[in-house]
């Protein structure tokens, strides 16, 4: 199970977010570049980057700030956030994003997905954030009535090999994860899932490496490793253990 440590990026800052309220924000950091190296020091393989004010303008904003990430650490990166043209997931696989993540698209152009998927196999991959069961989007402002797991099944059949599912209720909290229902998703979907939200401790690690068989294959860390209530490298040891952790 491979551990993505999160960084979204607000204004240039690498900020987290609490249940996805942008009113509700905590600065860790005006350097996200050094908080991505930092992360790939402690032994991450991989990161995650959410363009937050992409997400609510529907456009890649800090696109510079990204730029100096993949600069700046030798690790794969995917990115999120306002993805919503071929030409947005092109530029971006083009400046050395490993894959991108399609959110809002998701639900307001399931033809673009359809041909991403298509056109750039593997490196798209669906972002399906959920708040009391049904889907939320434009950077969570807004909900849909389609439910996350109906989302996740027309992903499957849209040729999506990958989704993150994001429980925001649980994001930012550490108030622990739901392991059970990231393993519901993946096993009705068919398709793997990296479980998002409510991370605070490695007992959460474990618990979601119970599922791995059945398609939970990683997990995405944020308030948990910048407050230091979990340690990355445990984590990441937890996670990459032979059998049940």
């Amino acid at each position: 199970m491979v551990v993505f440590p999160a960084i979204d990026i607000r204004g240039g800052n690498c900020v987290r977010l609490y249940q996805g309220d942008f009113n509700k924000e905590t600065i860790f950091s005006n350097n996200p570049e050094e908080m991505a190296q930092q992360w790939e020091i402690e032994g991450a393989k991989y990161l995650h980057i959410v363009d937050l004010d992409g997400a609510r303008a529907g456009s890649p904003v800090n696109i510079f700030t990204i730029k100096k990430i993949i600069e700046t650490v030798n690790i794969p990166i995917e990115v999120g956030g306002g993805i919503r043209t071929l030409d947005d997931i092109y530029d971006l696989l083009e400046m050395g994003v490993d894959r991108v993540i399609l959110g809002s698209a998701a639900v307001d152009n399931p033809n673009l997905v359809k041909q991403a998927a298509r056109e750039f196999e593997e490196g798209v991959i669906v972002g399906i954030d959920a708040k009391n069961g049904k889907v939320a989007v434009h950077g969570w402002d807004d909900t849909s009535e389609i439910t996350s797991t109906e989302l996740a099944m027309r992903m499957g059949d849209a040729g999506i090999m990958t989704i993150i599912f994001t429980d925001i209720s649980r994001d930012g909290t550490l108030g622990g994860v739901q392991a059970e229902r990231f393993a519901n998703i993946a096993i009705r979907s068919g398709i793997s899932v990296i479980a998002s939200g409510g991370v605070g401790s490695i007992d959460d690690i474990k618990a979601l490496k119970k599922y791995e068989d059945d398609g939970v294959i990683g997990v995405i860390l944020g308030k948990s490793i910048y407050t230091g209530a979990l340690s990355l490298s445990e984590a990441i040891a937890v996670a990459e253990a032979g059998g049940d952790a």
